[in-house]
C-alpha cells in the first residue's frame, strides 16, 4: 500500500490551501511512527494491534481522525505480547495530526526559529516541524527513554535528525528556544519552560485537567503574558516516570456505593461534563482536583464527582430529568457544578475562552476577563 495517498489527503483534511504546513504533513510516514498499538476492548483493558497483520487498518488508524494509544500504563505496545491486555492509563500515544497542526500554527513558528517540542510522545509533531525548519532548529523532549530512542531510529529512517533528550520536562531543560510547543500538558507552567524560552519567545501549551490552550509571549521579567485562545484541545498530563500514580479509585467506589449525607433534586440533566469542554474546565480550576465518571445505561444516565478531601457526589436521572443527587464531604461538589451551569446559562457563556493570561517567573497562571479573575498554581 502506498502512504503518500493517503498522506496527502491528511494534509487536506487538517491544513488550509494555502498553509505552510500541508507539504510537511503530507511528507510524513506517520504509520511508520506507530507499528503497533492498543485500542479498547469491549471486556476491558486495551487490546494490542499489530500494523503488518492489518495493512488496511493500520493506514486507517495512522492517517485517521483519531488519536491512537501507543502506551498503557506503561506497557509499550511495541513491547507487549499478543496476550496482554492492560487496564492502566494511556501513557502515550500518537496525536490527532489535526491537534498536532493546532499547536504549531498557535506557535507562529517561522524559518528561522529554534523549536522546543516537549512530549515526543511517538514523534509526529517532531517530524512535520523537521520538514518545515530544517531538524536543526528542532528538539524533542520526553520523560520515556524508550520514546525517545524509538523516534530518533523512525525518523532517521526518514533522513531526520533532530535532537532527542530524555528528560522530566519539569525539571531543567538544557538549550534556549524561540518556540516551546507542549503536548503534553502542565499545571502551573513548569519554570524550566519559561527559563528555556527566549526573550520575545512565543509557548503554546494547555492546562492540565482543562481543554485550554495557553499561548503567552515571553516577558523581560521572565514571566509571560498572553490568552486563552478561544480554541480547545486535550493531552495527557506531565509525568515524572513510565505510569502515573494511582488514581483515586476508592472514592469512586464510595461515591458508588454509598447514600450520602445529603440527598436532593437538582436542576441541570447528568451529563458527561467532560465533553462540555469550557464548563468542565471552568469546573476544574475553580475546584481543582477534581476528577468524574460518567456512565450511560438503557434509560439511565449516572455521574460521580470525586475529590482528593473526601468529597464526593453521584448523580442519577432518567436521560435528561431532573437528577436525584447525593454527597458527602467537606464540599458539595455538585453544587459547584451547578452554579458554573447556572453561570453559563444566565450569562450565555464563560469567561475562560480568549481570556487574558499572566504567567508570573514562578510558573503561577492569572487569568482574567472583566471583573472575573483566578489563580491557577498559587
Amino acid at each position: 500500500m502506498s502512504w503518500t495517498k493517503y498522506a496527502q489527503e491528511l494534509a487536506e483534511q487538517t491544513t488550509d490551501p494555502d498553509s505552510r504546513w500541508r507539504r510537511p504533513v503530507s511528507e510524513v510516514p506517520r504509520h511508520l511512527l506507530m507499528p503497533r498499538w492498543w485500542e479498547p476492548v469491549e471486556a476491558g483493558g486495551w487490546g494490542l494491534q499489530v500494523g503488518a497483520q492489518d495493512p488496511e487498518l493500520w493506514f486507517r488508524r495512522a492517517y485517521g481522525s483519531t488519536s491512537v494509544v501507543t502506551s498503557v500504563g506503561g506497557l509499550h505496545a511495541d513491547h507487549a505480547a499478543p496476550d496482554d491486555v492492560p487496564t492502566g492509563r494511556a501513557t502515550s500515544s500518537a496525536t490527532l495530526t489535526e491537534l498536532v497542526v493546532k499547536m504549531l500554527r498557535h506557535a507562529r513558528i517561522n524559518a528561522e526559529h529554534d523549536l522546543l517540542d516537549i512530549g515526543t510522545g511517538a514523534g509526529g509533531l517532531t517530524a512535520i516541524a523537521c520538514r518545515r525548519l530544517g531538524a536543526e532548529h528542532v528538539t524533542s523532549v520526553d520523560v520515556d527513554e524508550y520514546l525517545t530512542r524509538a523516534a530518533t531510529d523512525r525518523l532517521a529512517a526518514m533522513g531526520l535528525a533532530p535532537e532527542f533528550l530524555t528528560l522530566d520536562a519539569t525539571g531543567p531543560i538544557p538549550g534556549s528556544y524561540d518556540r516551546i510547543v507542549a503536548t503534553v500538558a502542565a499545571r502551573p507552567v513548569p519554570v524550566s519552560w519559561l527559563k528555556a524560552l527566549r526573550r520575545g519567545g512565543r509557548l503554546v501549551t494547555t492546562i492540565a485537567d482543562t481543554a485550554l490552550i495557553l499561548t503567552a509571549w515571553k516577558d523581560p521579567d521572565g514571566g509571560a503574558t498572553g490568552h486563552v485562545q478561544r480554541d480547545w484541545a486535550g493531552f495527557m498530563v506531565t509525568r515524572h516516570g513510565p505510569n502515573y500514580p494511582a488514581g483515586p479509585d476508592h472514592l469512586f467506589k464510595i461515591a458508588r456505593e454509598s447514600e450520602g449525607e445529603e440527598v436532593r433534586t437538582y436542576r441541570y440533566p447528568v451529563a458527561d461534563i467532560r465533553e462540555h469542554w469550557e464548563t468542565w474546565s471552568m469546573l476544574t480550576i475553580t475546584v481543582p482536583g477534581i476528577e468524574i465518571d460518567f456512565e450511560e445505561r438503557p434509560g439511565m444516565r449516572v455521574a460521580h464527582l470525586v475529590h482528593p478531601d473526601g468529597s464526593w457526589a453521584r448523580a442519577e436521572a432518567e436521560r435528561y430529568e431532573p437528577p436525584t443527587v447525593h454527597q458527602s464531604g467537606p464540599r458539595r461538589l455538585w453544587n459547584d457544578l451547578e452554579r458554573i451551569r447556572n453561570w453559563r446559562e444566565v450569562e450565555g457563556g464563560l469567561p475562560l475562552f480568549g481570556c487574558t493570561a499572566r504567567i508570573d517567573p514562578d510558573g503561577v497562571i492569572h487569568l482574567s476577563r472583566g471583573r472575573w479573575s483566578e489563580t491557577i498554581g498559587g
